[in-house]
């Protein structure tokens, strides 16, 4: 890819993530960085269900723990797990334990 269109695709991004609305959930973070955020310091399962029935557009979740809970929740209708096989050491796991969830591959791709 080349640098301009790196740039667009930077700026492109950019711009999603600014006019979308985010909750960081934090258990250290006491103020936000921008408009569009607020911080929640406990994973509220009803609340998330109450926001996925009344959102009109999707709803992503980043990060193994986050996503461990909507799982365990049953929150999730769609998975996008983006891996990189690096073998490093223990890190946290990308799914909970102990969840049964049935799985359809329905693409994959390679970067």
């Amino acid at each position: 890819m080349s640098t301009v269109d790196q740039r667009t695709v930077t700026r492109d991004y950019t711009d999603i993530w600014r006019a979308v609305e985010k909750i960081v959930y934090s258990r250290t973070l006491q103020t936000v960085s921008s408009a569009r955020t607020q911080i929640e310091h406990d994973f509220d399962i009803d609340a998330i269900r109450r926001l996925k029935q009344s959102s009109g557009a999707d709803i992503a979740v980043g990060g193994a723990e986050l996503a461990g809970h909507a799982i365990s929740a049953g929150l999730l209708d769609e998975c996008h797990p983006f891996l990189c096989p690096i073998v490093i050491g223990g890190g946290k796991r990308a799914l909970p334990d102990n969840v049964r969830a049935q799985l359809e591959l329905l693409d994959e791709r390679r970067f």
